[in-house]
């Protein structure tokens, strides 16, 4: 019966030449299917991509930079079925900071900020100018929620969100393939 707000997906565009067309996708929630923090960019496909595999369905070719956990850059990229066959299959490159860096110690996002604040660095902080541009978007939205008593739509416990965010990702071009490639932490993570 609550009526506070637990998840957001939105589409924002950038008005310039260099972005237009480009959307930019933010979604974040509670109690979601996975826990994580995460950059996604999601290229499209090649013009002659359907020629090239007739009949085929090419999941898109992304470059993922995850945040947090267990730190990563990874790209999932479509490449030809070695052979004769003319057949897509998703493949990945990965560096994962944890197994490349195995005799490092790794500190938690938290360690490293209380440290960053007692060294004076302000290099993982947000600057007062992203700050108020964030709540330039934000605050006409959550006082419209508050002032039309907005009903969030209801999501399942453990699902990836409202099934209408997904439709909204659909609309502006984001494609998801569940299972095609999934990221594998390293051994030893959390």
């Amino acid at each position: 019966d609550s009526v506070t707000p637990t998840f957001a997906s939105m589409v924002l565009n950038i008005r310039n030449p260099r972005w237009d067309g480009v959307p930019f996708i933010l979604k974040a929630g509670k109690a979601l299917n996975e826990r994580k923090a995460e950059i996604r960019i999601q290229f499209r496909a090649p013009p002659g991509a359907a020629a090239m595999f007739p009949g085929e369905t090419i999941p898109a070719n992304e470059l993922v930079l995850r945040l947090q956990p267990d730190e990563a850059i990874y790209v999932k990229a479509n490449v030809k079925e070695p052979g004769l066959k003319t057949k897509p299959v998703a493949s990945e490159l990965d560096l994962s900071y944890k197994a490349r860096f195995k005799d490092s110690t790794m500190f938690d996002a938290y360690t490293r900020l209380i440290l960053d604040v007692l060294r004076g660095s302000q290099a993982a902080f947000v600057r007062d100018d992203e700050l108020r541009a964030a709540w330039k978007i934000f605050t006409p939205i959550l006082h419209q929620i508050q002032n039309e008593k907005i009903k969030p739509l209801p999501y399942e416990y453990g699902s990836r969100g409202p099934i209408e965010s997904d439709e909204l990702l659909a609309k502006v071009g984001f494609r998801y393939h569940e299972g095609l490639y999934q990221w594998t932490p390293p051994p030893g993570s959390l």
